[in-house]
């Protein structure tokens, strides 16, 4: 599950306590990564404040993309996984997922939608290699400046939140392996292995 050596639920803090119980009324369990963050509830009490108020001004739809297309590029699992289960749970059929997921560009998705997931991607792949027309192509689309700073701070976010869980080995939650549909869950699984 991680590399660390995390504590038993009998041993946790009050800060990691509320996540546990937060995690079996939500998802029935607690999740690998509440797990590690468990060392450091308050951390993850402020990725969640960060993550709250980058959301807050996007549409959902817009976020789920931009997230999954810097997921992906980070190889994060675990993310592409999460967020490919929102995605198919709130957007799209599978099959049309599993498309977007493979492949972006050839998935039928809005010209605005392709165009958002090509400047997460690439800021959460190549940040200095963001040029003026990246954003001017953007602008083209239709997105507000403010719209475009939304879909940079979603794919730096992820690189923040993946990058921890990928260094410190955690491994995507079990569950992915009956809750998703099996070639989806293939075309999602972009890094590390789900745990058995």
């Amino acid at each position: 599950m991680s590399y660390l050596d995390l504590p038993d639920e009998a041993e946790a803090d009050a800060g990691a306590a509320r996540h546990f119980a937060a995690d079996r009324a939500r998802f029935g369990h607690v999740m690998n990564y509440t797990r590690v963050f468990a060392l450091r509830p308050d951390v993850l009490d402020a990725w969640a404040q960060l993550n709250r108020a980058i959301k807050a001004g996007m549409d959902d739809r817009r976020y789920e993309l931009a997230t999954l297309a810097a997921a992906r590029r980070l190889r994060s699992s675990y993310c592409a996984l999460a967020h490919g289960t929102l995605l198919r749970d709130r957007y799209f059929d599978p099959a049309t997922l599993r498309r977007v997921a493979l492949d972006h560009h050839d998935a039928g998705l809005d010209p605005v939608d392709v165009a958002v997931m090509d400047f997460a991607e690439k800021v959460a792949g190549d940040p200095t290699g963001v040029t003026a027309a990246d954003v001017e192509a953007l602008r083209r689309h239709g997105l507000t400046d403010t719209e475009i700073l939304d879909v940079a701070l979603t794919a730096a976010g992820r690189c923040f939140f993946s990058t921890v869980l990928d260094a410190v080995g955690v491994e995507p939650d079990a569950d992915y392996r009956s809750t998703l549909e099996p070639e989806l869950r293939e075309a999602l699984t972009v890094g590390r292995a789900i745990a058995t």
